[in-house]
């Protein structure tokens, strides 16, 4: 069976609900030649396109690449953390009830993941205990919250509703290294999201949370950053400076690294093989992007293509992994 992890969606009814009810949780909806837009206050999305709400093109694009389930999370873009925790539940809800209806009109062809108002965590929690109880595999967070690094969001209890259910957490940037002037040759993407991702990933370890809960299951998509490329230099400050990078774990960071889930969105083969050997076959799982042309729409051809890769890990990759986490 072969699963897609990391992919895109927009129900049509969400879209609806934003334009009528958008105002009663303080957004705002504008309308574009190439789609709706969202502003957040001070933050607007791009245009919510067709490729992101057409299901019929969807499953035929999987049908062509060959993938049988994907797991289907919302736009990040649209996660909501700036909307008052009064209303934050309602507007995860609406999304959540529109995921899951669409996803069900394919049923055995895509798994939900679903997303929780991390800005109130408690709220974000009983949310999490909700939707484990009606289907969803998991949640997709990002990588901060108004503003805040998630090891400082005081997050434990979403973590331990997360471990206790075993959800599936998506790790996805979203708003990149705010503050810094990435808008030229489109660095806010290329290099802004997984500089965020690394930021994140390097908090969430060096601040112990997967010491305190060691069976979470969270994915980092796009390879997990830069992180793999740098981890010996956390690790060099486990061991140098202490008194500043071990005050919450006990082991040096690539010890945890290695409880990480990666995808395989790294867009180069030998990069891909690096990060396979780096934290190991097992923690290593197959995503796209859907339907965004930074991903990777060719996917089974890509594993089958990294150097050296054996039938038996490949197929770990592709989506034996993927199904033994959630399943």
């Amino acid at each position: 069976m072969i699963i897609d992890s990391h992919a895109h969606a927009i129900p049509p009814a969400f879209i609806e609900y934003l334009r009528k009810k958008g105002a009663e949780v303080g957004i705002e909806t504008s309308e574009t030649e190439r789609g709706t837009r969202v502003s957040f206050g001070d933050r607007v999305t791009g245009p919510m396109g067709a490729n992101l709400t057409d299901l019929a093109a969807r499953v035929e694009w999987m049908d062509t690449a060959g993938v049988d389930i994907q797991v289907m999370a919302g736009w990040i873009d649209l996660t909501g953390y700036e909307i008052d925790a009064v209303h934050a539940v309602d507007y995860s809800r609406a999304h959540n009830d529109s995921l899951a209806e669409h996803a069900a009109e394919y049923a055995d062809r895509f798994w939900t993941i679903g997303s929780v108002p991390l800005q109130a965590p408690q709220a974000a929690a009983s949310e999490l205990e909700h939707l484990m109880q009606n289907g969803f595999k998991g949640i997709e967070i990002a990588t901060t919250v108004r503003g805040a690094a998630l090891d400082m969001a005081g997050l434990d209890a979403v973590w331990e509703v997360a471990e206790a259910t075993g959800a599936f957490i998506l790790l996805h940037p979203m708003t990149p290294l705010t503050g810094v002037d990435l808008g030229r040759y489109f660095m806010d993407n290329s290099v802004g999201r997984p500089a965020e991702t690394t930021i994140t990933l390097a908090g969430l370890i060096m601040s112990g949370v997967f010491e305190r809960f060691p069976k979470l299951k969270v994915c980092a998509v796009h390879g997990g950053g830069f992180l793999p490329f740098q981890i010996g230099r956390l690790d060099q400050s486990f061991h140098k400076v202490p008194k500043f990078a071990a005050t919450h774990i006990s082991k040096p960071p690539s010890e945890y690294l290695r409880q990480i889930y990666i995808d395989t969105v790294l867009n180069n083969l030998d990069v891909l093989r690096f990060v396979v050997d780096l934290v190991g076959v097992d923690q290593v799982v197959m995503g796209t992007d859907y339907p965004f042309p930074m991903g990777d729409l060719d996917p089974v051809t890509t594993i089958r293509s990294i150097p050296d890769i054996t039938e038996s890990d490949a197929d770990k990759i592709l989506g034996t992994t993927l199904h033994s986490l959630c399943c």
